[in-house]
């Protein structure tokens, strides 16, 4: 399963790392300890909304890049999860077939 914080901090420091900066250097901008920051890039701490946009502000990167970038990641995560329809998921004793994507039947477990 995908933690957006994982992704977030992912694409944060992809950018700092893009821009050749430390992670003192954003903390300094930010005014943000360098700790936290480094939490955040690991996945390991949320990133609140001020949070994200006191590091967007350092980075000089839009927020709304950030969460698009943050977005297609997740979205090729998701799709790389996603079973193929007529797949049979077994949940306890009952399994579920998935049709159509306008259908789902379920089915006696073998």
């Amino acid at each position: 399963m995908t933690v957006l914080r994982e992704r977030i901090g992912e694409v944060l420091r992809s950018r700092r790392v893009q821009q050749g900066r430390t992670l003192r250097e954003i903390s300094a901008d930010a005014q943000v300890s360098l700790g936290y920051i480094s939490e955040v890039e690991r996945g390991q701490k949320e990133a609140s909304s001020e949070l994200l946009a006191a590091l967007c502000d350092a980075l000089a990167v839009p927020m709304s890049a950030v969460l698009r970038e943050v977005s297609d990641r997740l979205e090729v995560d998701e799709r790389a999860h996603v079973r193929p329809a007529g797949s049979v998921h077994e949940i306890g004793t009952v399994a579920i077939s998935t049709g159509a994507v306008d259908s789902c039947e379920v089915v006696a477990a073998a």
